[in-house]
């Protein structure tokens, strides 16, 4: 049931940080911190990349290190009781399910915005993915930061993430998203809820790093599927699909002309060969 319960919230945009403490004590927020609690997109946004945290092996690091490929950044912490857990799971779900690697083609971050979390934590947390996805240079590719609140909530703030902290219980409200940045740290795609469909999160990639990784077919679905920001999702461009299909049958209609006109005049030559 609870699980049932933060999947709704999660699907309603609002994190089951509001469902607190044990099956036989949970209480919900009070209305007052959900009204602080939410995403402000802020598309083509530049996000600081100088910022001061600490890496998973306790080192000083800043984000900009990361960058110079696509970025896949969820904001978490990683003491949370459900939903942080079902964001960085559904992130695992969907890279699993590309041909690109994180660390050759992308760099995925998850960001702590608890300022007592600790690079064991994020180490913890780390190893407890990269066993799951098992892909060769990961750990150089999957990145777990801590560091200091004013560092995550001037980046929490530059991605419109807004989140509370909750003294009476000791947690954080919050939203379920992720977001896709560019190699030079803008703010390129959001990603809502707890799953982010495979085809989706490729092609918010590849748009990302402005079409260097991909496929000809990736090129293809970008033409007939179009990112919708209201809904965080790609959908399908009616006209796009009937001016390729035209296109296409355009083609083939010529290449068809022409093989029988070469055809005929082929035959009409060896008639005259012969007469």
């Amino acid at each position: 049931m609870k699980r049932l319960l933060a999947v709704l919230f999660a699907c309603a945009g609002l994190a089951p940080a509001q469902i607190y403490g044990p099956p036989q004590t949970q209480v919900y927020a009070p209305s007052r911190l959900l009204q602080k609690v939410g995403i402000n997109q802020k598309m083509g946004g530049q996000i600081p990349l100088d910022l001061p945290f600490v890496d998973e092996s306790g080192k000083d690091a800043t984000l900009r290190q990361y960058f110079g490929k696509p970025v896949i950044l969820a904001l978490v912490y990683y003491q949370c009781p459900s939903l942080c857990n079902m964001v960085l799971n559904g992130v695992l779900r969907s890279i699993k399910q590309l041909d690109l690697t994180a660390g050759t083609d992308y760099e995925v971050i998850a960001v702590s915005f608890d300022p007592r979390e600790t690079p064991e934590m994020a180490a913890a947390k780390k190893q407890t993915y990269l066993r799951d996805y098992k892909r060769q240079g990961a750990v150089q590719g999957w990145h777990f930061l801590t560091g200091p609140e004013t560092s995550s909530k001037a980046l929490a703030d530059s991605v419109g993430f807004r989140y509370i902290y909750d003294a009476l219980t000791n947690q954080y409200a919050h939203s379920s998203a992720i977001m896709v940045l560019t190699p030079a740290g803008r703010i390129d795609r959001y990603f809502y809820g707890i799953e982010y469909p495979a085809r989706d999160v490729r092609l918010g990639l590849v748009e990302a790093s402005n079409e260097r990784i991909g496929t000809p077919t990736d090129q293809v679905l970008l033409y007939c599927f179009h990112y919708d920001p209201t809904t965080g999702k790609y959908a399908l461009v009616v006209m796009n699909v009937l001016r390729l299909a035209a296109l296409i049958t355009v083609v083939v209609l010529a290449t068809f002309m022409i093989v029988m006109f070469r055809r005929d005049f082929r035959s009409a030559r060896s008639q005259r060969g012969t007469a």
